[in-house]
């Protein structure tokens, strides 16, 4: 809970509330007994006006115990809820800061398991808490000193039932720790599993592996329910003892005052007072244990949303930075760069400039770094070695704000968010305008579908753009890119999924309305880029040839064995 203070802190009205209500429903539910034994003794003294009197005490106490369950409830509860959304916001305000490395060490799947399952279980945590793990240690010691004072005599029943309690809910509960971490790696992974065979259903389909995928499932499924089932066998163990510790002490109170009921008649109405103590004590002792468990499993949740939240993101910017219009020039000097974990880097010593509004396509095999070199450009990775400038200033001192505004970056694999079509293109400029969004549109060749509909770029987007082709996806991803006009356009392959007189439409738009951009063009076809002012050609992470189209044909073999394969194939085909 130590890691909650900060959050707990902004809710002290309703802390306090819930811990003043939380203290009169153990009042009550202590007080209740000794009021019964008042009850029984007026009884077998026949005094019934104070039996009358000592009874609408009781349900003096009963109403306003319920009265401050039903308070507790809605305060506790509240609490939980606003420190759950708090925890949630901050977890995902920190996954947005994180780099494309630091999403890679947790994996998609992990931070999405993170930041909904186990906020969950810190919410159950927090309204455990404040409901009943504050009110059980409440109920020992109050129902402890109220049984040693109904009938001192038997003390040693009290502690004997609280030793045999204790040992058994210690030695139980010890397993069933782990056990609970368990639990949410087998949540993440099954979720794992689901989540991959959704999103590679046509895979799956087209090869036929259903009956794999459903024993992969199987497995993990079978896995999480045999933990569950381990849990709840031995929550099947402790309940019959508990009832058999308990009756026990209870058969041994009664023949005790059986034997001494003579010598001492006032015990005869202390027997079922002290009765109800015993079972409070227990049940307290059996609930906490119990609460104390799954705190143990949110005390997990806890640790894993704080490894997150303490995360410090591997590439941040420069807070002292200031907001500039950065130029479209873009130059690379000596440059290296090595994921995380690799031990080979995936360019070396790459040096480049590219002057403001020059197109420069980017071509070599798969592998050698073509999108690496784009990545860095955007700054979504630092370099190992050397430094990246756009604009003249190094993107390690350059405000995010100002790189994002200079910047575009248009991915190969076009991802689009629910909603509206006009939403996603406003990713890319956030108060763009009809006429914005027509004149960027019609730049990637998007108006001529987009305006088939009859609410136009109101026209919803649904889940995982499933109601879009592969190559309107791509349009209008290059939409959102080029809609804030950047200084920088980077087209990751973007126009792979176009037909040959699209792609040539839209780079002929690109070379008409956005003269001053400079653009850079990973194609893996020589076609796409061959009229670029200039082509980088990379070869194993290194830059083997600089130069136009015939001058690379000319002075650059690895370019020459690409273009003479590429023609092949076009011959071939």
């Amino acid at each position: 809970m130590k890691s909650l203070k900060p959050y707990l802190g902004k809710y002290k009205i309703d802390m306090l509330i819930a811990i003043i209500s939380v203290a009169i429903m153990a009042g009550s539910s202590l007080w209740q007994p000794k009021l019964l034994q008042g009850v029984m003794q007026a009884i077998t003294e026949d005094k019934m006006d104070k039996v009358n009197a000592i009874g609408l005490q009781l349900i003096i106490i009963a109403v306003i115990g319920l009265i401050a369950g039903a308070i507790n409830a809605v305060f506790s509860a509240k609490l939980a809820q606003s420190v759950a959304a708090d925890l949630r916001e901050n977890t995902y305000r920190q996954i947005q800061s994180f780099s494309f490395a630091d999403i890679e060490k947790f994996s998609v799947g992990n931070l999405v398991v993170r930041m909904t399952n186990d906020v969950q279980q810190v919410q159950t945590l927090v309204m455990m808490g404040f409901q009943a793990l504050i009110r059980m240690p409440m109920l020992f010691i109050g129902a402890l000193i109220l049984a040693l004072i109904t009938l001192p005599e038997l003390w040693w029943v009290i502690i004997l039932m609280v030793i045999l309690v204790l040992g058994i809910t210690a030695a139980v509960f010890r397993k069933m720790g782990p056990l609970f971490g368990r639990i949410q790696s087998l949540i993440e992974k099954t979720n794992n599993l689901a989540k991959e065979n959704m999103q590679g259903v046509r895979v799956v389909k087209s090869f036929n592996q259903e009956e794999n995928e459903k024993i992969r499932f199987n497995a993990a499924s079978d896995e999480l329910n045999h933990v569950n089932v381990t849990i709840g066998y031995l929550f099947s163990i402790i309940m019959p003892l508990f009832t058999l510790i308990g009756q026990l002490a209870i058969a041994v109170s009664i023949y005790y005052v059986g034997q001494h009921v003579g010598a001492h008649p006032t015990m005869l109405a202390s027997v079922s007072s002290f009765m109800n103590y015993l079972m409070q004590i227990m049940m307290a002792i059996i609930i906490g244990g119990m609460l104390m468990t799954f705190a143990a499993r949110g005390a997990v949740s806890i640790k894993r949303i704080g490894e997150v939240l303490n995360t410090e993101p591997s590439m941040t910017y420069d807070a002292d930075a200031p907001e500039q219009d950065l130029a479209g020039s873009v130059e690379f000097e000596q440059v290296s760069f090595q994921y995380p974990g690799d031990e080979k880097e995936v360019l070396q010593n790459v040096s480049f400039k590219a002057n403001a509004g020059e197109m420069i396509g980017i071509v070599g095999a798969t592998g050698s770094g073509k999108t690496t070199l784009a990545q860095l450009i955007a700054r979504l990775f630092d370099p190992t070695k050397g430094t990246v400038e756009v604009g003249g200033v190094d993107l390690k001192h350059v405000n995010e704000k100002s790189l994002r505004k200079a910047v575009s970056y248009v991915l190969q694999r076009a991802t689009l968010f629910s909603g509206k079509i006009s939403d996603n293109l406003r990713q890319g400029k956030a108060d763009a305008s009809a006429a914005d969004m027509q004149r960027a549109a019609n730049i990637a060749q998007a108006s001529e579908f987009v305006e088939r509909y009859e609410d136009t770029y109101e026209h919803p987007v649904e889940e995982r753009s499933a109601n879009f082709s592969g190559g309107q996806k791509q349009r209008l991803s290059i939409t959102r890119g080029v809609i804030a006009d950047p200084r920088v356009l980077i087209l990751d392959d973007s126009t792979s999924a176009l037909d040959a007189k699209s792609e040539k439409l839209v780079k002929e738009a690109l070379d008409k309305e956005l003269k001053d951009t400079t653009t850079f063009i990973i194609a893996e076809k020589i076609s796409s880029v061959i009229n670029a002012d200039r082509i980088l050609v990379l070869d194993e992470g290194q830059l083997v040839g600089e130069g136009t189209h015939k001058e690379l044909l000319a002075s650059s073999e690895v370019y020459r064995e690409i273009y003479a394969t590429q023609k092949a194939q076009e011959v071939n085909d």
